[in-house]
């Protein structure tokens, strides 16, 4: 098979299938060797009667039926226990407990403690609505101080409806902490759908993202590497595989491309995705990044968490804040094919579900008071121009714009705000923008514009009431700027994409990002490159002869000295003056697309000045571990530093900019976007 199966054309699909054919053979064993712990029956094929409950109280199950699959779910309990579809008994894997195969998890501590995983199971059952047409149910787990030290300290309603005539199930839940708690900290909170092994090889994220995928016990046979969750596979079931990584990392995606993921069974062609119609109860908007779906096989439905941010994004409930929140509804849409194009097909009409429960949101079916219907919600429209005298006498049309709605704050607060909704959407060319479906109450406008510096923030605090049309007319954002641009690093789009992204080594690959080349970034180890290419000293970059797509290493990692001792590293950049300007200052716009446990110094033409001329400290809370999980971005910070004409020369000058933490491989920052201005005064036109 080999390198037949990375290209993913029509030869490669037929070799998919065989790969499926064998699988299935070589699974024959496990499924004898391992029945069920309950017996799951099959669904018919068609929707031939509505949707049906049994409840079992002897087995402690509630089995539903909609006529095109069954559910199982514990009671109290609420774990998906089972899922039967398309003559597959049990889509969950039925090697594990009953309770470790459909089920919400929730990460939090004490303030100062360690943290503790909390599986949530529901203490009450109820059925919530019941009709033909439709069911939903309700599991819930309230809390009380007899179970301070084992449970998160808030009530958990966790709920599921069933429809007519739809291949699967919604999942919400609603989040309460009444007021008087006491405090904690909350990290993470998530469903998690773990698969059959046997049956689920093929993993999809989007049209370039899709391939077959190890087996878990290949990550046992494998190799670890610098952490935890990355392997080298060296023994696999299926050998095309040898020689990969497997990270779960490797498959993380924005949160605004994070709508549908999931796995196919290729005997009998069988779909698994998680859908998500909405971002509103995302945390830290639409660039924040998390996990989808991973070896196991696993599928995820991440609504909080601190990846690629850290714990700047993890919620803190002090003083008996009162809060509540519903998280989702998502859909685990189920769909099956028996063509040949199976493959595709499964894919194509996951993606066509997709978009319908995105024009169907909110869903007008869902029953608990606080999930708002369409006409219980609001909109804002508006245009955003750029105002920047130095780079035009004009307005400039917020193109593209990212223009949004969160919780009242500061600019750009809206990337670290957890507690809340928020509601996105992308201006047009002119940068019009229309964000709609948006929840009653206070919030603040936000917005910034890719090519850009900054975040804008409407100076008005705008309430939503039900069935609101605001208008805000035209817009203007002017973004930080002191002078004209004597030079520039990078694009300003909040990632380090743009620059150079090594090649990775050869015996450390993903061979699906040397197919999608874009996505480059997520092979495993490209940190260690920089000291390959920079063996002897650091980087060098001269203005007007260096070009930062090749030149400027993607992060500004730290230095492996020797026997695993980390040095901090310098980097350069050489720049000329005909002639200093002394009627003010110049001023360097520095903006970071990540920072690890870093910490940045700048020097203006004297790399042994102490103190530094200008230190951004330990970047607060800064542990967004975008470099070793191969993120490309993290949480954006933007620092505009004075730089006294006294600092400078006329001739050659240079700026040292030294990271200064080095305790480990993975400190360090990325470089969003760098540019150096003149003091003000004088215009591009």
């Amino acid at each position: 098979m080999g390198w037949c199966t990375r290209q993913w054309g029509s030869v490669g699909k037929l070799l998919l299938y065989l790969h499926f054919l064998m699988m299935m053979m070589v699974s024959t064993s496990y499924e004898k060797s391992s029945p069920p712990s309950k017996v799951f029956g099959k669904s018919n094929s068609t929707a031939l009667f509505g949707v049906q409950l049994q409840v079992q109280s002897s087995e402690q199950v509630a089995v539903i039926d909609n006529g095109l699959f069954r559910l199982y779910l514990s009671i109290p309990g609420g774990d998906v226990t089972g899922i039967g579809y398309n003559g597959i008994d049990n889509l969950l894997e039925t090697l594990h407990d009953d309770i470790d195969r459909g089920y919400w998890d929730v990460v939090w501590n004490w303030p100062d403690k360690p943290i503790t995983f909390d599986r949530v199971h529901g203490a009450t059952f109820e059925v919530v609505t019941e009709t033909e047409d439709l069911l939903e149910l309700s599991f819930v787990r309230t809390w009380n101080v007899s179970v301070n030290e084992t449970y998160a300290p808030m009530n958990i309603d966790k709920r599921y409806i069933i429809r007519s005539g739809i291949s699967g199930f919604y999942a919400y839940g609603i989040l309460d902490r009444p007021e008087g708690l006491p405090d904690i900290d909350m990290d993470q909170v998530r469903i998690v759908f773990k698969l059959r092994k046997d049956l689920f090889h093929y993993m999809a994220i989007s049209d370039e993202r899709q391939r077959i995928m190890p087996m878990p016990e290949d990550r046992e046979t494998g190799l670890p590497l610098a952490y935890p969750e990355a392997v080298l596979l060296t023994n696999p079931t299926n050998p095309d595989l040898r020689g990969e990584i497997d990270d779960k990392y490797q498959y993380s995606c924005e949160n605004k491309d994070n709508i549908v993921h999931g796995w196919i069974s290729g005997e009998p062609p069988t779909g698994f995705w998680i859908i998500t119609p909405s971002n509103e109860f995302r945390t830290s908007g639409p660039i924040k990044q998390d996990l989808t779906s991973h070896v196991g096989p696993i599928s995820l439905s991440m609504f909080v968490s601190t990846h690629y941010a850290g714990k700047e994004v993890g919620m803190k409930f002090r003083d008996g804040e009162p809060w509540e929140k519903v998280f989702g509804p998502v859909l685990v849409y189920l769909n099956s094919d028996t063509s040949e194009e199976g493959v595709d097909s499964l894919w194509e009409d996951a993606k066509k579900q997709m978009a319908y429960e995105v024009e169907s949101w909110p869903y007008d079916f869902v029953s608990f008071k606080a999930f708002p219907s369409s006409d219980e919600r609001g909109s804002v429209a508006g245009q955003l121009l750029v105002a920047d005298r130095y780079l035009s006498e004009e307005y400039m049309w917020g193109e593209s714009a990212y223009v949004g709605l969160a919780p009242p704050g500061e600019a750009g607060s809206w990337q670290r705000e957890n507690k809340g909704y928020q509601f996105w959407t992308r201006a047009d060319k002119i940068g019009s923008f229309l964000i709609e479906k948006v929840r009653v109450g206070d919030y603040n406008l936000y917005a910034w514009v890719p090519g850009i510096i900054g975040d804008f923030k409407y100076d008005v605090n705008i309430t939503i009431a039900p069935g609101s049309a605001i208008d805000l007319g035209l817009l203007v954002y002017e973004p930080p700027r002191q002078g004209p641009t004597l030079w520039e690093i990078g694009i300003p789009d909040r990632t380090a994409s743009e620059f150079s992204v090594p090649q990775p080594y050869p015996t450390l690959m993903n061979f699906l990002y040397t197919i999608n080349n874009q996505d480059k970034f997520r092979q495993y180890g490209l940190w260690e490159r920089y000291v390959d290419l920079y063996p002897e000293s650091d980087l060098v970059y001269t203005i007007g002869v260096s070009d930062y797509r090749t030149d400027w290493f993607f992060a500004h990692v730290t230095r492996n000295a020797y026997n695993l001792t980390y040095t901090a590293t310098t980097w350069q950049i050489i720049f000329k003056l005909e002639k200093v300007i002394q009627s003010g200052n110049y001023c360097l716009q520095l903006a970071l697309a990540s920072a690890n446990e870093a910490q940045l110094q700048v020097r203006f033409n004297d790399p042994g000045i102490d103190p530094a001329h200008f230190s951004t400290g330990p970047i607060p809370i800064g542990n967004d571990n975008a470099i070793a999980r191969h993120g490309i971005h993290g949480l954006y910070w933007l620092f505009s530093i004075e730089v006294p004409s006294s600092h400078l020369c006329s001739g050659n000058n240079m700026i040292f900019l030294t990271q200064a933490q080095a305790k480990g491989p993975f400190q360090g920052v990325m470089y969003d976007y760098i540019r150096l201005e003149e003091p003000p005064g004088n215009l591009n036109y």
